[in-house]
């Protein structure tokens, strides 16, 4: 994908997977929002949603949530939790160097601090974990969709 300004949703959905509805409902539902809200047009219409570099990388991470089987309610929580307990965007979780790194079990999503203590966002962000069970714990990671190559005729 050629670094841009700004994408479309078209954009968005053609490199993440996500649909252009399930966008517009995650929007509306304030899963995600846009960089670039849609706004009403002089004619009646809307304009359409266009996305941040920024917004992009957060939503290849919340589509792969999504293809892992985290359901929307699960991802809302989520978004909530980074901005409402930790005043963090997705993107910051997502680098390895980070403060902060968004890490799963496969049922779970947890945030870790460079100190090591684990929040676990879905059930109580607010206290910090402890026990084995967090051996198992892969980072999160924003990236593209590979699509798969056609065979050629």
């Amino acid at each position: 994908m050629k670094l841009k300004a700004s994408y479309s949703a078209r954009e968005v959905a053609a490199q993440t997977g996500l649909t252009g509805r399930q966008l517009q409902w995650w929007d509306e539902a304030h899963v995600f929002r846009p960089s670039i809200a849609p706004r009403k047009t002089d004619q009646g219409g809307f304009t359409e949603r266009r996305y941040s570099p920024v917004d992009v990388l957060e939503l290849f991470a919340l589509a792969d949530l999504k293809r892992r089987g985290f359901d929307n309610g699960q991802l809302k929580q989520l978004m909530e939790a980074l901005r409402n307990y930790f005043r963090r965007r997705l993107s910051e979780t997502l680098d390895e160097a980070g403060d902060l790194r968004l890490l799963t079990n496969g049922s779970g999503l947890f945030l870790q601090t460079r100190q090591g203590h684990v929040f676990d966002l879905l059930v109580d962000p607010s206290q910090a974990l402890l026990g084995a069970e967090l051996l198992k714990l892969k980072p999160v990671k924003g990236r593209a969709v590979r699509k798969k190559k056609s065979p050629g005729f």
